[in-house]
């Protein structure tokens, strides 16, 4: 069906508000979910339902455990996911800002951290080339195993540039775990060839998929990508990874954002950029293909038609059971 925007705003305030969260919260973490739902990114309300992200009675401030000029690692107090990689970037921007460089590394969260192309384009947006990675527990199996040890591991790159920012963003598995729960919700058939059953047999159902593992994209090269963001938001930030203590309660994300003006001069990075992105928009097309995108822009352009209209499609049971959750705010 399709939902006007305003209610669609108001039912995801009303879900937060439901779990927990004060006004301060619940902008920054309707943000990031909209912004996810808004260019058909498979992060976004479905986190609501269900389980949702009730807030952690256990919670307290998020705090720098050690810092340098270029520098901290911050200990996330079971804060959620989003909420503490968002002052990751804040404080690796400020970094930036002071010395060029900044790298922000948390840990001990045990939520998603949602559409991370969100985070590395507020770095982009500040004209710094932005890397943010996040772990998770295990739900993707290695190359060549049916275990899921590994998490979905996603990784995204912001890159400014005088034509706007160029933001990629992807999972290392095939399908995200958000994607296995909104085809669970949507009854629904999952893609083929991106999960595997508790007896490693191909499945195309949500169900056994949770049951048994998600696949990592492009075999023995997708695994391999995993395993370094494993390592990036795992032992580099002081979070648990595969085989080593509780990844259940404690995962990790790093934030990186590069002032291009540290190797050569600012403005001519972001012009060579825009030069380069509307070089390959201008290649000669393959037959059938209308037009040449570059990453981020199938999202930029599917959220410019939302807003313009007004109003987005959701999925019936989607739309009734975050319903359900936002009346439970009163």
């Amino acid at each position: 069906m399709r939902i006007p925007l305003d209610e669609l705003r108001a039912k995801t305030d009303g879900a937060l508000r439901f779990y927990g969260y004060d006004a301060e919260e619940r902008r920054v973490l309707s943000e990031v979910l909209l912004y996810a739902q808004l260019r058909g990114n498979n992060q976004g309300i479905i986190k609501l339902i269900g389980a949702g992200i009730p807030r952690d009675a256990a919670s307290g401030p998020i705090h720098v455990e050690h810092e340098t000029a270029l520098s901290a690692r911050l200990d996330g107090s079971r804060q959620h996911g989003m909420l503490v990689l968002n002052h990751a970037v804040d404080l690796a921007l400020e970094k930036a800002k002071a010395s060029g460089f900044g790298i922000v590394g948390s840990h001990n969260t045990a939520t998603s951290t949602g559409a991370i192309g969100y985070f590395a384009g507020r770095i982009a947006a500040a004209d710094c080339i932005g890397i943010v990675a996040s772990s998770s527990p295990g739900s993707v199996a290695f190359h060549g195993s049916t275990q899921a040890l590994l998490g979905t591991n996603p990784i995204a790159f912001g890159i400014p540039s005088m034509g706007g920012s160029l933001v990629l963003d992807m999972s290392t598995s095939a399908i995200a775990r958000y994607g296995v729960l909104e085809a669970q919700t949507a009854g629904a058939e999952l893609p083929a060839g991106v999960a595997i059953d508790a007896d490693g047999a191909a499945t195309r159902d949500p169900s056994a998929a949770l049951q048994g593992a998600i696949l990592p994209f492009g075999g023995y090269k997708g695994a391999a990508l995993s395993l370094i963001v494993e390592v990036l938001a795992g032992p580099l930030v002081g979070a648990a990874c595969a085989g080593m203590a509780d990844v259940s309660r404690n995962w990790g994300n790093l934030a990186l954002a590069l002032a291009p003006a540290l190797l050569v001069d600012g403005e001519t990075f972001l012009q060579q950029v825009a030069d380069l992105a509307a070089t390959l928009r201008a290649g000669t097309r393959l037959p059938g293909v209308e037009a040449i995108q570059l990453p981020g822009e199938r999202g930029d352009a599917i959220r410019t038609a939302v807003e313009a209209e007004g109003a987005l499609e959701i999925e019936d049971n989607l739309w009734q059971e975050l319903c359900a959750v936002a009346a439970r705010a009163g």
